[in-house]
């Protein structure tokens, strides 16, 4: 017998109040779903720090919900990022997602800080120093763009596990065969850590194609010819964007997937439908 679907949901902290208003009605859609966990963005260069960790304060104080804040490597030292984390335990936090983070757009490769954490493995094992937390990793079905091969990246995310690391969360993709075949590799490397699929609902086809473009995420062609010429129709675009999700999920699920991570764009309506198409029901 399969065992019932579990999600969680990304968002990000909003830049003002009519995005607030949007973020926390998308919030209260989405929170009868009972997700694992809901997860708050971090900005490039640490810029979203104090948003981050006013949305995930307020998602636990004035719901149910379980608030993930994101913490990367960029801009802190260790010592700055252990208090953050100190705080967020005071708080009430006790799952936290872990990243490496990029620099921000336009001062070069990564560089790590002089006195931070060089990488998400040294970031995961630090934050188990602070307290035992529950930490969530990411994967990266299509190798991480800056990592030296598929192998390499591989042997990165076994060391983020060995480090404490809960799970590994994928970089969205739209072929279930990249999952499928990551989810081999992983196996046959010996990481046996849940990997959960991310799945990206497509809002804004220009939109899609930058995030794609910034993590070495493939657009198959045949995506691309679904939502050509509807620029202007965001009825039938909304309509496209539910489709190719859910039957990406449905096949994820028919190979064993039981567990989702959506990056919501701090929106409700595709991710409601996908996760009702998968039976995640309000509860």
């Amino acid at each position: 017998m399969r065992r019932p679907v579990q999600v969680s949901f990304e968002f990000f902290p909003p830049a003002d109040q009519a995005m607030e208003r949007t973020l926390w009605a998308s919030l209260q859609r989405l929170a009868p779903l009972q997700p694992r966990f809901v997860s708050v963005t971090y900005g490039a260069d640490g810029s979203t720090r104090d948003r981050t960790h006013r949305l995930v304060a307020r998602v636990l104080s004035e719901t149910t919900l379980t608030g993930a804040p994101h913490l990367t490597c960029i801009g802190a030292s260790r010592d700055e990022i252990r208090d953050i984390a100190r705080r967020y335990w005071q708080l009430g936090v006790r799952h936290v997602v872990a990243l490496r983070g990029d620099p921000p757009a336009g001062s070069g490769p990564y560089v790590p800080h002089p006195e931070g954490f060089a990488f998400a493995a040294d970031l995961v094992a630090g934050l188990k120093d602070v307290a035992d937390f529950e930490i969530s990793v990411a994967a990266y079905p299509e190798t991480h763009p800056e990592a030296a091969n598929a192998a390499a990246d591989l042997d990165n995310l076994r060391r983020k596990l060995d480090a404490g690391a809960d799970r590994a969360i994928t970089q969205f993709f739209f072929e279930p065969e990249l999952y499928l075949r990551f989810r081999d590799r992983c196996a046959a490397r010996g990481i046996s850590a849940p990997l959960v699929p991310g799945i990206l609902p497509i809002t804004r086809f220009p939109q899609l194609l930058r995030f794609a473009a910034r993590c070495g995420a493939s657009v198959p062609a045949w995506l691309v010819e679904r939502f050509e010429g509807l620029e202007d129709d965001p009825e039938t675009r909304l309509m496209i964007a539910a489709s190719v999700a859910i039957e990406l999920a449905a096949r994820l699920r028919h190979e064993g997937v039981d567990e989702f991570h959506f990056y919501t764009l701090n929106r409700a309506e595709l991710t409601y439908a996908i996760c009702h198409a998968l039976g995640v029901r309000a509860r």
